[in-house]
């Protein structure tokens, strides 16, 4: 018979001094609840009970394994009780893996006010510029850029998207002059990620339809964080994700190029492995981001877009200022 069963019904026998009563309580037959305890005594070697015609007693080994079993259902009904709290209500550490610049970028916000949101959980992120394994590593979750893997293992949701830029500074473009076609850029030194990581042929939309071009490439690097700086300090054209550079080019340290041509837009998704059971902790997670990048205001794909705006208002404000200024100072005087 099921042992865990057989020390519940000990219990409820020893609780109520009766056979009959706890057949009653449990709904079970007299003669299983009796099954039980004799299972019990076979399974231990002793005697649990002394049983008369007018009432039950517990023996030494009874009293003894009475109260040890008392503390191991007690225990039991914690942890499922904890369990089933974990299921429904988010706690316990959740754990991240993200690309290291975009973790940098764009996802500390929304890390942070998921904790702000649900303080019982415990974000604890890795930064790595690599594929990590969600179920051997032990992720609860993790950020993917590009289109993902189809794994019966994992399921990813949709997060947004992000436009690569072809951007370099005012000072490179003065010196070296200002690529208008795609195909310029095989005249000029490119700042690109290894060709393993998408830094080698590139294909861009434009009025006149598809461009292949494969750029001159002049130094790689496997972070976009030290391409930027490559260009940052004008050695030459880059290609970058709007999420990093949308400051960069509102405030005029660098300059989008390219205008009239799009590179495809890259994918980013969030994944986590596939449970029947998912833990609270991850499912308000992912809806928590899911709805985090796909406001306006936070999407990396507008980001540029709306640095580049709010500073051009505040320039055309500052150029209105001005002359209202000196009207006022001159009615002054």
């Amino acid at each position: 018979m099921n042992q865990l069963q057989s020390m519940r019904v000990f219990v409820k026998v020893a609780d109520l001094g009766s056979f009959v009563r706890a057949a009653t309580s449990l709904d079970l037959s007299t003669a299983v609840v009796t099954r039980h305890v004799a299972d019990l005594e076979a399974r231990l070697g002793t005697r649990l009970l002394n049983r008369t015609t007018r009432r039950l007693s517990l023996t030494e080994s009874g009293a003894t394994y009475l109260e040890r079993v008392r503390h191991i259902l007690d225990d039991l009904e914690g942890v499922e009780q904890m369990l089933a709290a974990r299921h429904h209500e988010p706690v316990g550490t959740l754990r991240i893996v993200a690309p290291v610049v975009f973790g940098l970028q764009s996802l500390a916000p929304a890390v942070q006010s998921y904790a702000a949101r649900y303080p019982d959980v415990v974000p604890d992120v890795t930064l790595a510029d690599r594929q990590a394994d969600l179920v051997d590593e032990g992720f609860d979750v993790g950020i993917l850029i590009g289109r993902p893997a189809r794994s019966a293992s994992i399921v990813t949701r949709r997060l947004t998207t992000c436009q690569l830029t072809v951007c370099a500074t005012p000072a490179y473009l003065q010196r070296h002059g200002t690529p208008t076609r795609p195909e310029d850029l095989r005249s000029h030194p490119c700042l690109s990620r290894p060709p393993e990581q998408g830094g080698e042929e590139r294909v861009f939309s434009g009025p006149q339809g598809p461009v292949r071009v494969r750029p001159a490439n002049a130094i790689a690097a496997n972070n976009s964080e030290m391409l930027r700086q490559f260009a940052l300090l004008g050695m030459g054209v880059a290609i970058l994700p709007s999420y990093l550079i949308g400051r960069d080019l509102a405030e005029g340290r660098l300059v989008e190029l390219l205008g009239d041509y799009r590179l495809p837009e890259i994918e980013i998704t969030i994944a986590y492995p596939s449970r029947l059971h998912l833990p609270a902790k991850v499912r308000t997670f992912v809806d928590h981001l899911v709805e985090h990048f796909q406001s306006d205001a936070t999407a990396p794909a507008h980001t540029a877009r709306h640095l580049k705006h709010a500073h051009s208002l505040r320039n055309s404000a500052g150029r209105a200022g001005r002359p209202r200024a000196a009207a006022v100072a001159s009615l002054s005087a």
